[in-house]
């Protein structure tokens, strides 16, 4: 047996789920909306309005997202993820999404700091996904 028949199988969706594609995709729905909500206000001088103005429609769009997160996780949880799996997966769809974000909304560069910090997630992502 070679040593690549010997490793344990990385398993990214477990029980080989038809429901893993949507729980990733919701995930990645509800991470959009999450980003929106903690971060629109950033960009031109949102900071005139009143904070509890910005809270209000900020609990709006949150309301939204917890539309999208909530199934997710329900459905992936039902079909074989772990809750520290379905945390990962969230963890890093928040990153990439953050990133698109940032650089097209809120106008600021990637550096390679960031690509590293994705790189340790997606790390940790791969430890909690190993052999499961």
């Amino acid at each position: 047996m070679t040593a690549l028949q010997e490793a344990p199988d990385i398993a990214f969706l477990p029980n080989e789920s038809p429901l893993a594609m949507p729980t990733l995709v919701l995930l990645f729905l509800s991470n959009i909306f999450m980003t929106i909500a903690w971060y629109w206000h950033l960009k031109d001088g949102a900071g005139s309005k009143p904070l509890l103005t910005i809270i209000f429609i900020s609990w709006l769009i949150a309301g939204v997202e917890y539309c999208f997160a909530v199934p997710a996780n329900r459905i992936g949880y039902a079909n074989g993820w772990g809750a520290g799996q379905l945390k990962i997966a969230q963890e890093a769809i928040a990153l990439l999404v953050f990133g698109i974000f940032m650089v097209t909304w809120l106008g600021e560069p990637l550096e390679w700091r960031h690509g590293a910090a994705f790189l340790c997630i997606m790390a940790g992502v791969g430890f909690l996904f190993w052999g499961r």
